[in-house]
């Protein structure tokens, strides 16, 4: 870390006026600008302007008034996505503590290191589906001003629950459960739609649900649907007609396929799905994200007779945790279309790269699992014309990793450049040329 911030600060010190003319040229070795085509080329030149791609030559070319970074050794590739994030926090054996004594500014202070983490980790772009309000949308804010460093944010701030379902409150006496009530439950089909303009209102720019109970919630309340059918169909119609997509934490089959009958846009975790889940997702478009590295986190959790799940999480850990390989296998041989997301708060964040090793343990090929966080990933949040691929007119977020991620998923643990919307944020890249 030092090293790389050191790096980084030699390089920006040294090309002031460059800076000033918002001109980069990078040279690429190696370019995978199009994840979609997956034809990697060989030696040229991105020219940035202003934070966005103006074109790609071929050779190595300098423009001049403009910072020369040589990645003329490296892999080059788009900057990654992950579509489903927890910026604020990590899970843990305080996780019950926490909520009784962080205030909305402690959280923004957690989101603010873990954004940080996030994007040294190489992704630009990230999906937090599921925080305080106050902090995330502060933090989305902050990052897309220009005040603190971080991904691009799509938030979802507060998750959508039913009463006494995962979003709520479990494990504390009753008192205590009615002063830390989240705000965002909701019970009948009216409510729902209330609730959901009340979210979008405070600025949410995807409404997350739970459709189904979850692993790590206090309660022994199963992992089967939660929402009604017609609550469901509430929440769905009103976040359409709000111009918001709806994204459903779900676990069962018949949580998922009910959820996918109200036209939820994407399914989270999605373990257990069945044939019918598969028809509907292929039918509608909708994506599925994995999230296998939560998956393994909590499997080994659950195994630490030590640990700190409760009774309850633990057994819905070892219920869940060895099934979502499996999972992703049935879906990548079915067609469904996944994005790539990590649940990270489960999993530390800055390890979201962890991910791809178990999709391609699941079965996808290196560039599947790449185009999962690239094009998929772009298209997944509505972003395809901003993001995703490296072309003339898209944001310049890009990293960079030694050795051919194609041939070693696992190079993508080893993120040695990142530039998000043309302004460098990581590097291991000890000087650039300034061509005047």
């Amino acid at each position: 870390m030092k090293k790389h911030l050191l790096a980084l600060a030699l390089l920006t010190a040294s090309v002031p006026t460059a800076w000033a003319q918002n001109v980069t040229v990078i040279h690429a070795g190696r370019l995978l600008a199009d994840p979609a085509s997956g034809r990697v080329e060989r030696n040229r030149t991105i020219v940035v302007r202003s934070g966005r791609v103006a074109t790609i030559r071929d050779g190595f070319v300098t423009e001049p008034n403009s910072v020369t970074i040589d990645l003329r050794d490296s892999f080059v590739l788009p900057g990654l996505i992950d579509s489903h994030v927890h910026l604020c926090h990590e899970n843990g054996a305080n996780d019950k503590l926490d909520r009784v004594t962080k205030t909305s500014a402690d959280w923004t202070i957690e989101c603010v290191r873990n954004a940080a983490k996030t994007l040294r980790a190489g992704f630009t772009t990230v999906a937090n589906l599921g925080d305080d309000n106050d902090a995330i949308f502060a933090l989305r804010d902050g990052i897309a001003a220009g005040r603190v460093p971080g991904p691009r944010v799509v938030a979802a701030g507060n998750v959508i629950s039913p009463h006494g379902g995962e979003g709520d409150i479990h494990g504390y006496r009753p008192d205590v459960t009615k002063v830390l009530q989240r705000p965002a439950l909701c019970s009948g089909a009216d409510e729902c739609r209330r609730i959901v303009r009340q979210q979008i209102q405070r600025g949410a720019d995807v409404i997350k649900i739970v459709a189904t109970g979850a692993v790590l919630s206090d309660v022994a309340a199963g992992l089967g649907q939660q929402f009604t059918a017609d609550e469901l169909k509430a929440i769905v119609e009103t976040c359409h007609s709000l111009g918001r997509r709806v994204t459903a934490h779900a676990h069962a089959a018949n949580g998922i396929n009910a959820a996918l009958d109200a036209g939820v846009d994407s399914i989270e975790h999605g373990t257990f799905f069945d044939e019918r889940s598969a028809q509907l997702m292929k039918a509608q478009g909708a994506y599925l994200v994995p999230t296998l590295l939560a998956g393994a986190t909590v499997t080994q959790w659950a195994s630490d007779p030590n640990g700190f799940l409760s009774p309850q999480s633990r057994q819905k850990a070892l219920q869940v945790g060895p099934k979502m390989l499996d999972m992703a296998r049935r879906a990548h041989a079915a067609g469904i279309k996944v994005a790539f997301g990590t649940d990270a708060s489960v999993a530390p964040h800055g390890t979201n790269a962890r991910e791809f090793s178990l999709l391609v343990q699941a079965g996808f090929t290196p560039l599947e699992a790449i185009q999962t966080a690239t094009v998929a990933g772009a298209d997944h949040l509505g972003l395809g014309n901003e993001i995703g691929a490296l072309a003339a007119g898209k944001a310049a977020d890009l990293i960079a990793v030694k050795g051919n991620p194609l041939d070693d998923v696992s190079e993508l643990t080893r993120v040695r450049f990142v530039m998000k919307s043309g302004e460098i944020f990581a590097s291991d890249i000890t000087g650039a040329e300034v061509h005047r």
